[in-house]
């Protein structure tokens, strides 16, 4: 008689989202591949550490009261040292550099925790319950105000001698080009929303006549990579051109990371999800020009699924990493 299947158990997770302006504590609840967020509760981020926590305490306190949860999960932007569960020194977290976040949230409440940047986070993330359900080795990019990226490689997440693996943005392109990542011309500096915004200024400012778009925005102060891919649905050939040159630099970059990396699944967040119609056929154009044809048959390139409640997602399933 062949034997029961051994039945999955509901588990419950806390997630600890530390950004700039807010910090939130979630509860998730995971089952295999599912997962739902069953509370959430923010507040301002300040420049203590321990004031902003504290803020937090009482509703933390509640959930542990109200859920058998497991472990914690802390998603934070770098730089952090993720093997020590230290925050660094990251630049919109004035007055938290060298916080040691695990060892407080273990102290005061008695939870294993686990620190991981916010790009491996939302990888994490995109792997156990969104674009990446099923791979081996998955390359998560942000293509958000910056570019980051978190790698998955041997069905693990790969955050390298010091937890600082996969800093993508910070690849050479172009000998000049907007800056990104503090270097001119970096992957960075063409694919992010803040990379393409400078990347039009740069363009509209070789141009004989200003263009109509940039005009319609405002002139250059006021462009934003929002309304240019407005113009650009809408058919405005300049905005539609500086979308083509971006796509262009995505499939060089992305060329680096196929032959590289070899992965089966690239996915790409923030700027990427709502505008991949305007990227993708120059991008495609230059993966065939500069990639192995080995490497590249092998690999999808997808939007990411995970929109709502990424923050939290992200968290929660730092939470489920085994030391």
């Amino acid at each position: 008689m062949e034997k029961s299947k051994k039945k999955a158990r509901t588990m419950f997770y806390l997630g600890v989202d530390i950004g700039g302006t807010k910090c939130a504590v979630s509860v998730g609840k995971v089952l295999d591949a599912d997962i739902k967020i069953l509370s959430r509760y923010e507040v301002p981020t300040t420049q203590n550490p321990y004031e902003t926590l504290g803020l937090l305490s009482e509703k933390v306190r509640e959930y542990l009261n109200s859920y058998l949860i497991k472990r914690a999960g802390i998603s934070c932007g770098g730089p952090l040292d993720s093997r020590q569960g230290i925050i660094l020194c990251p630049p919109n977290l004035r007055g938290w550099e060298n916080f040691p976040i695990v060892e407080y949230i273990e102290k005061e409440y008695g939870l294993k925790a686990k620190l991981e940047n916010d790009a491996n986070a939302c990888a994490l993330a995109e792997w156990r319950f969104g674009a990446g359900i099923g791979t081996k080795n998955m390359v998560f990019l942000t293509f958000g105000t910056g570019l980051g990226a978190g790698l998955i490689l041997d069905g693990r997440l790969y955050a390298g001698t010091n937890g600082n693996a996969g800093e993508l943005g910070h690849i050479h392109l172009a000998r000049n080009g907007p800056i990104g990542f503090g270097k001119a011309g970096s992957f960075e500096g063409f694919c992010s929303g803040g990379g393409i915004t400078r990347l039009a200024v740069q363009m509209a400012k070789r141009c004989k006549k200003t263009p109509k778009c940039i005009l319609e925005m405002g002139g250059c102060d006021s462009v934003t990579t929002k309304k240019l891919s407005q113009y650009a649905f809408a058919g405005d050939r300049f905005a539609k051109r500086v979308f083509e040159k971006s796509g262009r630099m995505l499939g060089k970059g992305l060329s680096i990371v196929i032959d590289l990396l070899n992965p089966e699944k690239i996915v790409l967040g923030g700027v990427f999800m709502r505008s991949g119609e305007l990227l993708i056929p120059s991008m495609r154009k230059e993966i065939a020009r500069e990639s192995l044809w080995c490497n590249r048959e092998v690999c999808e390139i997808v939007p990411a699924q995970l929109n709502e409640n990424i923050g939290d997602i992200a968290a929660v399933a730092v939470a489920l990493l085994e030391d």
